[in-house]
C-alpha cells in the first residue's frame, strides 16, 4: 500500500517562510548549483540547464504527492526570495529525519536555524512525530550550530554512515524531541 499524499504547509518563522518550491524559484537552484558542498549532498543538478532544474522543482514537489516527505523552499519572510531548502522524511515509528541546505549567500544570517526551527516545531505539534532525527558532517560547524540552536541534541557518532560524493562519511546524529507531557498533533 502506497503512502497516501501530504498536504504542502506554508510555515511563517520570521526572517523565514517554508512554502511549496516554484517556477520563480529557479535562480535559487541556479545558485545552489554552485555550491560543491550541496551537489555532493542533494539533487540539485550539477548542471543547472532550465531543463535540469524545472525536474528538480517538479521532483520536490513529487515527494509530497508520493506521500514520503516534505520539500519546502527556505524563503525570506519579508521578500519571498529563496534562500535554501528543507525537508521532513517520515521513518516510522513516531520518527522523521530532517534535512536542509542553504545558498552561500544566505549563510551566517540565521536562515538554517530559523528554518529548523519553523519546521521542528510545526513537524513535533501537528505530526504525531515524538522525534527528529540530523545527520551532520563532524566538520560542518554552521550546521551543528544551526541545530543545536534550534533545539538539537548530539546522540552519537554514526561511523561510515553515508555516502558522500563517493566516498563514506561519519555523521553526528543529533536529536529533537517532543517535550514530555505534550500530546501528540
Amino acid at each position: 500500500m502506497s503512502p497516501a499524499p501530504l498536504d504542502m504547509p506554508r510555515l511563517v518563522h520570521p526572517p523565514v517562510l517554508l512554502r511549496a518550491f516554484t517556477a520563480a524559484d529557479a535562480p535559487l537552484v541556479v545558485e545552489a548549483s554552485r555550491d560543491p558542498y550541496i551537489l555532493a549532498t542533494t539533487t540539485v543538478p550539477r548542471v543547472p540547464s532550465p531543463d535540469a532544474v524545472k525536474a528538480f522543482l517538479e521532483r520536490q514537489h513529487e515527494r509530497a504527492r508520493s506521500g514520503t516527505g516534505w520539500s519546502l523552499a527556505v524563503c525570506g519572510a519579508r521578500t519571498g526570495a529563496g534562500r535554501g531548502q528543507i525537508g521532513l522524511w517520515p521513518l516510522g515509528q513516531g520518527r522523521a529525519s530532517v534535512g536542509y541546505w542553504v545558498t552561500p549567500s544566505s549563510r551566517r544570517r540565521g536562515v538554517a536555524t530559523a528554518a529548523l526551527e519553523c519546521l521542528s516545531r510545526w513537524a513535533l505539534d501537528n505530526l504525531g512525530l515524538a522525534r527528529l532525527e540530523l545527520y551532520v558532517e563532524p566538520w560542518n560547524t554552521g550546521s551543528l550550530r544551526a541545530a543545536v540552536t534550534a533545539g538539537y541534541e548530539r546522540e552519537g557518532l554514526m561511523r561510515s554512515f553515508r555516502e558522500v560524493d563517493g566516498g563514506r562519511r561519519d555523521m553526528l546524529l543529533l536529536a529533537r524531541l517532543r517535550a514530555p507531557g505534550v500530546p501528540a498533533g
